[in-house]
């Protein structure tokens, strides 16, 4: 039972690592206008319908709130320049150099590096706890071993994943 449970929580905490660094990956742009750039923005009203491929067009529900879109993006960490038209912001997406993209593609690799340290880190605790367990008279020492095994299994799985996820970013950071 107590094997059972550190799996599958471990498991779960290796799942969200995965997801972590896929909204991380999200953040970083590729040349191409996406509404994920902007989700982490906190505005009180916003919609976000997509004018074209180089430009994000944000219309607020509440109309009097456009000011308020346009300061918040421009305050932000992207380095876009938004502009009020009537109703609608139009945020224009300059095209990527490629001084840029390399650039873009070392903070990529440092995002999965990142990931990876956490799902080493989670696969030591989860040993550590095994390890525990066993000297609690927990568990057998065969079962310990096992579950270090299927915890290693879990740890390749979802390194392969962000692995995986990486090389995708890196060719799409490089498509022009």
């Amino acid at each position: 039972m107590v094997i059972a449970e550190l799996k599958k929580t471990t498991d779960q905490k290796m799942d969200k690592t995965i997801q972590t660094f896929k909204a991380d990956l999200a953040k970083v742009r590729t040349g191409r206008a996406h509404t994920g750039l902007l989700e982490h923005i906190q505005v009180d009203y916003y919609g976000t319908p997509t004018i074209d491929s180089r430009t994000i067009g944000v219309t607020p529900f509440e109309k009097k709130m456009t000011q308020a879109v346009e300061k918040a993006i421009r305050d932000s960490d992207l380095g876009l320049n938004p502009a009020a038209s009537g109703e609608t912001v139009r945020v224009p997406m300059p095209p990527l150099t490629e001084e840029r993209r390399k650039e873009l593609i070392k903070v990529v690799r440092h995002e999965a590096e990142n990931a990876r340290v956490a799902v080493r880190n989670l696969r030591r605790d989860a040993i550590h706890h095994l390890k525990d367990a066993l000297k609690k008279h927990e568990v057998s020492e065969n079962d310990e071993r096992r579950a270090q095994d299927e915890v290693q299994k879990m740890t390749d799985r979802h390194i392969a994943d962000i692995d995986r996820m990486l090389q995708e970013k890196e060719k799409e950071l490089m498509a022009v």
